[in-house]
């Protein structure tokens, strides 16, 4: 490992190790989901579409709909919507190895009433592999599910198992209570049986949880790493970890350097309140090294880059941090200029093979095209 940035493969304008891009979204238009219901769910859908609003549609709004302006599609349909669009702008330009598709839909259809919340995200699902993931071997998914109804999650999780193309279970960061709780074990039983981690991904149906809701767009956009936050600790004070010791937590688009500080905190705290929280063994920072995963959109990033690499180093969780675009959003992060970012010794692990380790990807072999 270099002090600079990897020299481009021959004549592939990119750099010689694996590319993983760990949160892309795909957007399925109304009819394609619409073709995939039946019956009741098939009316409801036609007569009062979703309870929750899809995340363009929160207030308060981003210009143009938080999405890059040149990724709608001419043919019509929102960002997302366009699997060659996505090929061309993103697979095929930076010649990304694998990435990892996350609908947010699913964070607002999983608050659906129960049948029809898992009718939604079956039909999210099957549209993800039926035009997505056959059509682009590129690609891997989440498995979108309704999340408030653990019971039916559990069962959508079930019925993915056995597909390797859905490599993780998706999980907004607001829910109608805390993600800790044990009505939501279900989710994390059925995820550890089926070997895949959770994507706790920003957004759902409750994002501003005990600060009222954001007048401004700025409030909101930094607010995430605040909500990922809460999340992780109430799953670690709940028990979450200890009840499912394999149980791996992806932590998507929440910046990164919170951690160090909220671990420090935790450990401080941790044993003068033991009695409270009897099922924690052990310190919690070590839980948290052990279980989470962070992807790197929107990674934190001061005036001077020393700065991020000291955050990291406190972290010391270099093997745990995975390259995210966040395409088509508007604060989408380059594969090509990304790679400064980040501390030298740690690039390559962070651009891919840190990806490749935890969803059992190919990782590219050296002087390899594609």
């Amino acid at each position: 490992m270099t002090s600079t940035l990897p020299t481009s493969a021959p004549g592939t304008g990119r750099t010689g190790y694996s590319i993983v891009d760990t949160d892309i979204h795909p957007s399925a238009p109304a009819a394609d989901i619409r073709a995939r219901l039946t019956g009741d769910h098939r009316e409801r859908w036609e007569i009062f579409g979703s309870r929750v609003p899809n995340p363009p549609e929160f207030y308060p709004r981003v210009r143009n709909a938080g999405f890059r302006l040149d990724a709608w599609p001419e043919a019509g349909g929102i960002p997302g919507s366009d699997l060659g669009l996505v090929q061309t702008q993103l697979l095929d330009e930076f010649g990304i190895d694998h990435g990892v598709l996350i609908p947010l839909q699913g964070h607002t259809w999983g608050a659906e009433e129960p049948r029809y919340s898992a009718a939604l995200c079956r039909a999210l699902n099957d549209w993800l592999a039926d035009e997505w993931l056959t059509p682009e071997p590129r690609l891997r998914s989440s498995i979108a599910i309704p999340t408030e109804s653990p019971d039916l999650a559990a069962e959508e999780i079930a019925r993915r198992a056995d597909d390797p193309r859905f490599v993780q279970v998706l999980l907004p960061t607001g829910g109608e209570t805390g993600f800790g709780s044990r009505r939501y074990w279900p989710i994390y039983r059925a995820a550890v049986e089926a070997g895949r981690p959770i994507a706790a991904h920003t957004g759902g149906i409750e994002q501003h949880r005990g600060a009222g809701w954001p007048s401004f767009y700025l409030e909101e956009h930094v607010w995430n790493g605040n909500m990922m936050a809460a999340l992780v600790t109430n799953l670690l004070c709940e028990g979450v970890f200890e009840e499912f010791p394999t149980l791996q937590v992806i932590c998507v688009e929440g910046g990164i350097v919170w951690l160090g500080p909220l671990m420090w905190a935790l450990d401080e705290a941790w044993p003068k309140l033991r009695a409270d929280v009897p099922h924690l063994r052990k310190p919690p920072s070590e839980y948290l090294r052990e279980h989470l995963w962070f992807t790197t959109q929107p990674i934190e990033e001061p005036d001077d880059p020393r700065h991020l690499a000291t955050a990291l180093e406190h972290l010391g969780m270099d093997e745990k941090i995975m390259f995210a675009s966040d395409y088509p959003h508007w604060d989408f992060d380059s594969p090509r200029l990304a790679p400064r970012l980040f501390p030298a010794g740690a690039r390559e692990a962070i651009m891919g093979a840190n990806a490749c380790r935890l969803y059992g990807l190919p990782a590219r072999v050296a002087g390899e095209t594609r």
